[in-house]
Order: C-alpha cells, then structure tokens, then sequence
C-alpha cells in the first residue's frame, strides 16, 4: 500500500502535469514554470516516500 508521501507526490507530479500544459497552452509562462517545479517537487516527495517504503519492508 502508498504511502502518504507517495501518495502525494503523484498528485503534485499532476497537478504539475496540468499547470505545465496550461501555461503552454495559453502563453503563460510563469504557470509553465509553476508547472515544472510542481512536478519536480512532487517526483523527490515520490521518490523519498519509495525510500520510505523500501526501507520500512
């Protein structure tokens, strides 16, 4: 089973995903790069909550 960390990073990752592709789609540069640090914030918080889980197993 996820953890919370997991859990939340992969929701961060797709909001970012979203953000990313908005701010592409209209112009907006500043939610782009929103977008691109929601997803890299949210693939470390991925990343350290499989850490978690690998290290608790």
């Amino acid at each position: 089973m996820p953890n919370k960390d997991q859990i939340e990073g992969r929701a961060k990752e797709a909001m970012g995903n979203v953000k990313d592709a908005a701010g592409d789609m209209t112009g907006n540069h500043r939610l782009e790069a929103e977008g691109k640090a929601d997803q890299v914030e949210g693939k470390v918080q991925k990343t350290f909550g499989d850490v978690k889980e690998d290290i608790k197993t």
